[in-house]
């Protein structure tokens, strides 16, 4: 997290420093870049500045930052350029290619410090709007980020190299001030994004390359950001207006990854059709959420028996929203984990059921959940503490959109809803009593009962203690091999298909 924040950080002075507050005339642009600059936390130091009025030079600009844990990133330009266009319109003009250096706080592992290159020959950076308002486009044909040194956490050099290249680059921005916070509203584009990651260990025994590429890249960013001030305690930052959106997708993924080490080589595969990751926050809600589609993984190495094993699966994602604030009224909540038609090689199959006994469909898991609860003290507080026996919110209602398992055959499903009253924690032992019903659908258990059996997975024993469980928790269902348990909470009781249980 440290480390993420430090390079976020970096990743900011790489925007601003490309005009990330432009305005009608190069004064006002790069007077309004100054002070995105200062209010972001980060130190400015200019050389010279030449002005001629339809024109402003600056030279030797270094944009730097440092955390309170002893994080730090810095940029430095040779020389930047703000000039009038006649259309009411400003071009900005930078180096094609420019230095980024970072530090991390200290840790027992990880880099030490980076140093990168980035370069952009042929970029375009067009500068537009109002004095209040700022509205700017950039265009790359190609730009790439590449690794030029990193450093262990003793300050040692490890022999590593790595470079990110983006063809065919567009972004739009707008940014605005607002009060003490700054609204900003962009999105981008690329036709493709590649990276490479080659490298050795610090005894040279092993080693490898690893290469990942995404086509068709997109992403966008809406927000209210404050100062670094106020950043430094997220539940203040909430509720003095910060807010976040931001989203990435991506079209077709390849990636390949050859490592030695002291086992032997190892090789890994992956391609997918696409996928991308949400991540939105404001007083009321955080939503994260990721997916990855059409995925298909191949591995082979010296500690795997088999000449390759491969994984693959047709859709898998995860979403969550849930409040974030103090509050005294129930609001809104999902999770959503999910994965659709999950395939492995025949070879792992073959270990434990050589015969062919179970089913080779693919497996699914789906749960998906609602409901409304609320949280009674700031989750962002980092005075926050979790260990404690009290949970810090309560929970109103849960609702079952879908619960899904399946797989050898056999296939569980659960729908319903229950409510909580909070105000009853005895006639659960300490949980808010429930109310509701949930309805579970059971499918070929018994014949992969069998099967298990079959294969010596499971004993005669075993086999019969799961049925006489289940059979007091489920009835004879529509069909052959058909289950069906309804879970009921009334009264203060616990019922399963009408019989009361307590």
């Amino acid at each position: 997290m440290i480390r993420s924040l430090t390079s976020s950080s970096a990743i900011c002075l790489v925007f601003l420093a490309t005009g990330a507050s432009a305005d009608v005339t190069p004064q006002e642009v790069w007077a309004s870049w100054q002070a995105m600059a200062t209010a972001a936390g980060q130190e400015l130091t200019v050389g010279n500045t030449s002005d001629t009025g339809s024109a402003i030079e600056v030279t030797d600009v270094v944009i730097a930052y440092k955390d309170d844990l002893g994080g730090s990133a810095s940029v430095s330009f040779d020389a930047l350029t703000f000039t009038e266009n006649g259309d009411g319109t400003v071009t900005v003009g930078m180096p094609e290619s420019y230095p980024i250096q970072m530090a991390f706080p200290k840790q027992e592992d990880g880099p030490g410090s980076l140093k990168l290159t980035v370069s952009q020959p042929g970029a375009k950076i067009v500068a537009g709007g109002s004095a209040t308002e700022t509205s700017y486009e950039i265009t790359a044909p190609a730009t790439s980020i590449t690794l030029d040194e990193v450093t262990d956490e003793a300050g040692t050099k490890l022999d590593t190299q790595a470079e990110v290249a983006l063809t065919d680059m567009a972004a739009k921005y707008s940014v605005s001030q607002n009060g003490e916070g700054t609204v900003l509203d962009s999105s981008f584009s690329s036709r493709s994004m590649v990276m490479k990651i080659t490298g050795k260990d610090a005894e040279g025994a092993g080693g490898g390359t690893v290469d990942v590429s995404f086509a068709d890249v997109t992403g966008a960013t809406k927000g209210n950001f404050l100062s670094a001030e106020l950043m430094a305690n997220m539940a203040a930052a909430l509720n003095s207006g910060f807010t976040m959106d931001t989203s990435l997708n991506f079209g077709a993924m390849t990636m390949t990854a050859d490592i030695t080490d002291e086992a032997g080589p190892s090789k890994l595969a992956a391609t997918a059709t696409g996928g991308g990751f949400v991540v939105a926050m404001d007083k009321t809600r955080l939503n994260y959420g990721s997916s990855l589609n059409g995925a298909k993984f191949t591995v082979s190495g010296a500690d795997i028996p088999f000449p390759q094993v491969e994984v693959a699966f047709a859709e898998s994602g995860f979403n969550i929203v849930m409040p974030v604030s103090k509050s005294d009224v129930a609001q809104d909540f999902s999770f959503l984990t999910k994965v659709v038609d999950f395939t492995v090689s025949e070879d792992i199959w073959g270990l434990f059921d050589p015969a062919g006994s179970l089913s080779r469909e693919p497996a699914t898991v789906i749960v998906d959940l609602k409901g409304m609860g609320y949280w009674e003290q700031d989750l962002m507080d980092p005075s926050l503490q979790m260990e404690g026996a009290q949970p810090p919110g309560k929970l109103e209602s849960l609702d079952l959109t879908q619960v899904l398992a399946k797989a050898a055959g056999a296939e569980v499903s659960a729908t319903g809803g229950l409510t909580f009253d909070n105000t009853d924690l005895a006639t659960f032992g300490g949980v808010p009593r429930p109310d509701g019903k949930i309805t579970i659908n059971i499918k070929g258990v018994n014949q992969l009962v069998d099967n298990l059996i079959a294969l010596g997975i499971l004993t005669d024993d075993d086999a019969m203690g799961f049925r006489m469980g289940l059979g007091m928790f489920a009835r004879p269902g529509a069909g052959p091999d058909e289950l069906v348990s309804e879970i009921e909470f009334k009264d203060g009781g616990l019922f399963a298909n009408g019989m009361q249980l307590q």
